[in-house]
């Protein structure tokens, strides 16, 4: 059975993402037994075009479409990603009678409101490695789809209960092979690693606990290197490690540093760490390991605020952490993420100032905070009447208090005038 695999995400935000999640469908699909071609539109120029040539000529059973953004979470003149993937799906649609499928992370968070919207026939929330085999052999066979994991048919709900894989090294690594990934020559192309899944921080906002769940799940450092070591040998030097919290847990994070070390592949990479879980000689790893770059996601300066969302560190050990990082010479890219329930002209001020007085290389500043479901935010902003119950929250909702309406937008704005090291 032919499987055509669509990346359909086009944004290039920071750095341009490269589709490891729907690689690591089409490598656990190849190895099912099935013929899996993967078209990535980030490096297409007609994506229609594109979507026509791989249909003709590849003649898919079975189309399934990787979503990983709903939309550009800015509250300032939002952008509503999901149109991009409406269109893909409507192409499909329009040249082959395929079930189209859908999965990826910004699916696996609105996996009912999503499939709707883009109009698919089905979708899977949550780790497709396992699940996606095991539907196409039942789609294969024309067996009942029910019971299949994380599986929702459109109209029809939830087929079966979502699992978490425990063992992350039963799971295939992602091949560049499969797809037309290739390093580049004139620029830095930035190859995504993931060393371990889930997060179980519960920060007030976040939507990490929603697509991969809140116990952290590890891969064998040994595994992470081969990975490394074959993209290394396609010419890749430079990586980025997608854990959402690579410092934690700190002895897992150490004998990664280690295997890297000894493995002396010279890589350049960078990652996301979690503010005062750290020691020195971490840091000492991190930089004989490669590192280059770590980002810095303490989110706010003012203490009251951190503990409003459930934020485990203090503003002290951000500044701890941001020294020490300076002092190996690694960069620090930071992030503020202001307006949020209890944020006032006060604590805005205060963040504004212990950024600044941080000195870092670079600084994201979000101005409102874009509201998911099953966080602690949207339940305040339905308490606050910001939202309603019923709300599914697939059109970006944001929160920002509203007394900050006005004078916030204008008061980054004036501090960003003469930083030109901070953007929106």
């Amino acid at each position: 059975m032919k499987v055509l695999l669509i990346s359909a995400n086009t944004e290039q935000i920071n750095i341009v993402p490269l589709p490891l999640g729907l690689n690591c469908i089409a490598a656990a699909a190849r190895n099912a037994g099935y013929d899996v071609k993967l078209v990535d539109l980030m490096t297409e120029k007609d994506n229609r075009l594109s979507i026509m040539g791989a249909i003709e000529s590849f003649q898919p059973e079975i189309i399934g479409i990787s979503v990983r953004n709903i939309d550009d979470q800015n509250m300032g003149s939002p952008r509503f990603l999901l149109d991009q993937v409406k269109k893909v799906a409507a192409d499909c649609r329009n040249l082959s009678d395929a079930p189209i499928i859908l999965g990826g992370a910004g699916y696996s968070i609105f996996p009912e409101s999503a499939l709707d919207y883009v109009e698919a026939d089905m979708g899977i929330q949550g780790e497709g490695e396992i699940a996606f085999p095991l539907l196409l052999e039942r789609i294969r066979r024309g067996a009942d789809l029910t019971g299949t994991p994380g599986l929702y048919l459109r109209g029809l709900g939830l087929q079966g209960e979502r699992v978490y894989v425990k063992d992350m090294d039963a799971l295939p690594l992602p091949d560049t092979l499969i797809s037309s990934l290739s390093a580049p020559d004139d620029q830095e192309r930035w190859m995504p690693v993931q060393t371990r899944r889930g997060c179980p921080m519960n920060c007030s906002y976040c939507s990490t606990a929603t697509i991969e769940g809140s116990s952290i799940r590890k891969r064998n450092p040994e595994s992470v290197i081969v990975e490394i070591a074959r993209n290394v040998a396609a010419g890749f030097q430079w990586f980025y490690f997608v854990d959402n919290t690579f410092n934690m847990p700190l002895s897992y994070a150490k004998e990664m540093c280690r295997k890297l070390i000894e493995s002396e592949l010279k890589i350049n990479w960078r990652c996301i760490f979690y503010p005062g879980k750290f020691d020195k000689e971490f840091i000492d790893l991190l930089a004989r390991a490669g590192c280059r770059e770590v980002s810095l996601g303490f989110e706010s300066g003012c203490e009251r605020m951190l503990r409003t969302m459930n934020k485990k560190y203090s503003p002290d050990a951000v500044r701890r952490t941001s020294e020490i990082l300076k002092d190996f010479g690694i960069k620090r890219l930071g992030f503020l993420l202001l307006g949020g329930p209890g944020e006032t002209r006060r604590s805005v001020e205060e963040s504004l100032a212990f950024a600044d007085s941080l000195h870092l290389d670079a600084l994201k500043i979000t101005v409102g905070i874009r509201i998911y479901p099953y966080t602690a935010l949207a339940k305040t902003a339905v308490d606050d009447g910001l939202i309603l119950p019923e709300d599914n929250l697939l059109f970006p909702k944001f929160y920002l208090v509203k007394t900050l309406t006005d004078w916030l937008p204008e008061t980054v704005k004036i501090w960003m005038a003469d930083r030109p090291h901070w953007m929106i």
